[in-house]
């Protein structure tokens, strides 16, 4: 029986929560900031529309092994609200992980809400904490800075 595993994240970041939205639906963006510190990432494919489909690989970059996953995307509200699912290829990550993040706009940009749910028991808690942690000072590297063309 499989414990229902939450991490719950919560940022403010300096950026519209236009920018942000973007950075979740595009390819090169999501390759640049997801993959936490010591791994690459690369997107396979990505169907950014309700219903659609990703895939994404993490490579370890001190010993080349690879996790490849994919999802669903079950909800996407333009610049407030994606929702979408991760399933990892790997049968010892069994399970769908379902990833929320709210995105709502304040006086000093975005507050950016993610909460993933129902995470393999395998994976502990503090790492997911962790790599997320890692993630979000690459996702605010790459959308706070406002540079002109």
């Amino acid at each position: 029986m499989t414990t229902k595993k939450i991490v719950r994240l919560h940022r403010m970041l300096t950026a519209k929560p236009e920018k942000i939205y973007q950075a979740f639906l595009e390819p090169d963006a999501m390759a640049r900031w997801l993959p936490p510190n010591g791994f690459t990432g690369k997107v396979h494919h990505m169907n950014a529309k309700v219903g659609g489909t990703y895939k994404m690989s993490f490579t370890n970059f001190t010993t080349g092994t690879t996790i490849s996953f994919g999802g669903k995307y079950l909800e996407l509200v333009p610049h407030e609200r994606l929702r979408y699912t991760d399933i990892f290829d790997d049968p010892n990550l069994a399970g769908e992980i379902q990833v929320t993040v709210t995105l709502k706009k304040v006086s000093v940009g975005t507050e950016l809400n993610i909460v993933q749910e129902g995470l393999p028991d395998v994976i502990p808690l503090e790492a997911c904490y962790l790599g997320w942690q890692e993630s979000l000072l690459n996702l605010a590297r790459l959308v706070e800075p406002e540079i002109p063309d």
